[in-house]
């Protein structure tokens, strides 16, 4: 049985070593970075040997949103626009269609994307012009068409970032945003785009990842993706998300008081994600994120 992780990788290619760990703890899936792709063989090729190490129908994701985080990008694959320049509903389709076509021709069956959370006239810059707009209905809609469009390709979506991160003023991958909005003001706002795209049809059971922001109203003490709070009454019961809970990535700076990552694992896990997300690639935290789950 899988362990319930999604592991990374150092370089273009599986070490030994990274080799004899992932064939003896075989992980939910693989996420991968620009440091892991040079070009499409050689993209071709990594994802086959994960398969042939972890097994045939493990998972393979990547963040692709087009803009500023494209992973696989020129000169061999387009440059995407950014979701904030892609508010024409046909060039969003036909945008996403193209994006998650490149991904199923790599190999590749899980795009960390789209982003549903709702602009603010303050939201951080490391959100910013990946978000759609400041619109709640208008973010559903276009969140609607880029989950269907990557459902069209083979690819399945995982809809971010669970219950919404367009309030944090500050970048999680460096300290733990604080979200002091009332829940009410959150009811009319920032859940509004998740419970949109998880009512349309062939959606209902969409993947979805949360966040490492603290929403003082809901938990004071414990950000998103280590809630139960969070994570059950308000993304399980109240948004509506029955599919896979994906955490954030548990190497970054939000979760640094939080323990080191195998216990961050473990709280995730214990909260109600169904897969803690680890992106760092560093085989000792891997090591241990696995000895701490077995």
């Amino acid at each position: 049985m899988s362990l319930p992780v999604v592991f990374s990788l150092s370089g273009t290619s599986i070490s030994e070593d990274e080799y004899l760990f992932f064939n003896r703890n075989t992980p939910y899936g693989f996420i991968l970075f620009k440091r892991n792709i040079d070009n499409p063989q050689q993209l071709k090729d990594l994802v086959s040997h994960l398969k042939e190490v972890a097994g045939k129908n493990v998972n393979i994701l990547i963040d692709q949103e087009g803009g500023r985080v494209q992973r696989m990008t020129q000169p061999h694959w387009s440059k995407y626009p950014c979701m904030r320049d892609c508010t024409d509903t046909e060039r969003l389709q036909s945008t996403m269609y193209s994006l998650a076509t490149d991904l199923t021709e790599a190999g590749i069956n899980m795009n960390c994307a789209p982003v549903l959370d709702v602009l603010q006239p303050d939201t951080d810059q490391s959100i910013g012009d990946r978000a759609f707009s400041d619109d709640p209905e208008i973010v559903g809609k276009l969140g609607t068409i880029a989950c269907q469009s990557f459902l069209k390709a083979k690819i399945t979506p995982i809809i971010k970032h669970l219950p919404g991160h367009g309030r944090a003023i500050v970048d999680s991958h460096a300290e733990i945003p604080y979200v002091t909005a009332n829940l009410n003001v959150l009811r009319t706002s920032d859940f509004l785009p998740f419970q949109y795209v998880l009512k349309q049809p062939g959606l209902q059971n969409t993947a979805g990842m949360v966040g490492h922001c603290l929403y003082t109203d809901i938990d004071p003490l414990k950000p998103a993706s280590l809630s139960e709070k969070v994570i059950q009454n308000i993304i399980r019961e109240e948004i509506g998300l029955s599919g896979t809970l994906f955490s954030d990535d548990l190497s970054m700076g939000a979760l640094s008081k939080y323990g080191d990552i195998a216990l961050r694992a473990k709280l995730c896990l214990q909260a109600g994600c169904d897969i803690a997300l680890y992106c760092h690639g560093d085989l000792d935290e891997m090591t241990a994120i696995a000895q701490a789950l077995n």
